[in-house]
Order: structure tokens, then sequence, then C-alpha cells
């Protein structure tokens, strides 16, 4: 089995190279790509998805569309437990601090990262070696018209408080399904944001999260209830 070289024609070209991989583990996938694999994730978090990637063709790299903009297709690397309950929060996309006038949740960034999903679970127990980190079965989802709802609600909350200058008071709690993190590399890097009088103050920048309620119910409705 090799890279490959090229993007996926279609939907269906998608699905196939992510079934050729699943069952493999991390360490067989990067053994046969020739690179590295790190002990753990504390300076290489992002090491799983972009292996993924490249077994699967992604093209978008850091860019701010799908991995496969071609078909409008997005990866999500979904760390579970032995039980296939999801272990953390999926981050969507960085959140704009200074938002563009009556932006609507139908344009913004996180509609065009979850209107079509491959998800692909991969075990992420500690205690499992990086190297014997197997990948489970990869799905295309795409939101049913309640999930749609209840995100857009959530969107529509957040970047109303980021409007406001409420983006210091916004927490984890805020939000059902999804939530607005931190996300910079450190605590040194900072973005523009609004502050509560409508001027502009310096802020760590903030990312939106799907809460694992949200992505333990999309593996239910894909593989039944466990």
């Amino acid at each position: 089995m090799q890279v490959p070289t090229s993007a996926p024609r279609d939907s269906d070209d998608l699905e196939s190279r992510a079934a050729r991989i699943a069952g493999l583990s991390l360490g067989e996938l990067a053994h046969l790509a020739n690179i590295a694999i790190p002990d753990n994730f504390k300076r290489q978090k992002g090491w799983t998805g972009q292996l993924i990637e490249l077994w699967l063709g992604a093209t978008a790299g850091s860019k701010p569309t799908q991995d496969f903009p071609e078909l409008g297709i997005e990866l999500k690397t979904l760390p579970i437990d032995a039980n296939g309950m999801p272990l953390e929060t999926t981050y969507v996309c960085y959140a704009p601090l200074i938002p563009a006038p009556m932006m609507k949740g139908q344009r913004s960034n996180v509609r065009n990262k979850l209107q079509c999903v491959l998800w692909v679970p991969v075990e992420g127990q500690r205690d499992i070696p990086v190297a014997q980190r197997r990948i489970a079965t990869p799905f295309i989802w795409q939101p049913s018209e309640q999930q749609d709802q209840q995100l857009q609600r959530d969107w529509e909350l957040l970047t109303e408080m980021i409007a406001l200058g409420q983006v210091e008071s916004i927490t984890a709690r805020h939000g059902d399904f999804m939530q607005l993190r931190p996300k910079a590399a450190s605590g040194k890097v900072l973005a523009d944001a609004l502050g509560p009088e409508g001027q502009r103050i310096k802020t760590r920048p903030r990312g939106f999260y799907l809460r694992k309620e949200f992505t333990q119910g999309i593996l239910q409705q894909h593989f039944g209830c466990y």
C-alpha cells in the first residue's frame, strides 16, 4: 500500500481510501509513509490528523476551507476510548473576534466546515502507545436538520457575545453543543477583538469546538447505540 499522490476524484474514491486504512495502526501508516512517530502529542498535537490527511490525499493544508475543497468535504479525526466514546472536544475552526457586519450563520466558516464531514475515529487512550493506536471505521456525515439548528443556535449565541465585546466573558459553559475556547500555540499569542465599550483589545485567539456530547451523538447515529 502506497501513499496517494493525488487528491481523491470523488466521494466514492475518498471513502475507498478511508476504508483501506481502517483497522491499521498509526505506526503501520507512519512506517509505510516513512514518517517518524512521536512518543506523545505534547509537541505534535496535530500529528494524527496530518498523517491521515496524507493517506487520504487532502489538499487544503491550513487554508480556511474544507480539507477536500473540490468535494466539499472536511476531515475530522476523533479520538475514542475502548467503548467507542469521544475522549475530547473537536476543533472546528478559528472564530473571528471582529465579526463582519451582518454575518449570517449560513455564511459562517463553522457551517462551511461541518456541512459534510469524513469522520475518522482513532483509538486515543493514553495507555496505548501512539504507534499501536488503531483507526476505526471512517464514515461520511452530514448534519440533520435538528443538528444544524443546534449548531446554528450556539453559533448565534457565541457570535453575538463576541460582537457585543463580551469575548472575555465567554466560558466553556456557553453553548449547548458547540463552545468557544482559546486556540493558540501559547498564551503569548494575541489577536485583536472588540472590548465591552467597542474599543479594540488584545486577547487570546479563540476557536469553535464541538462538545463530546455532540460527537457522541454522531457516532451513535452512525454505528447504533452502545
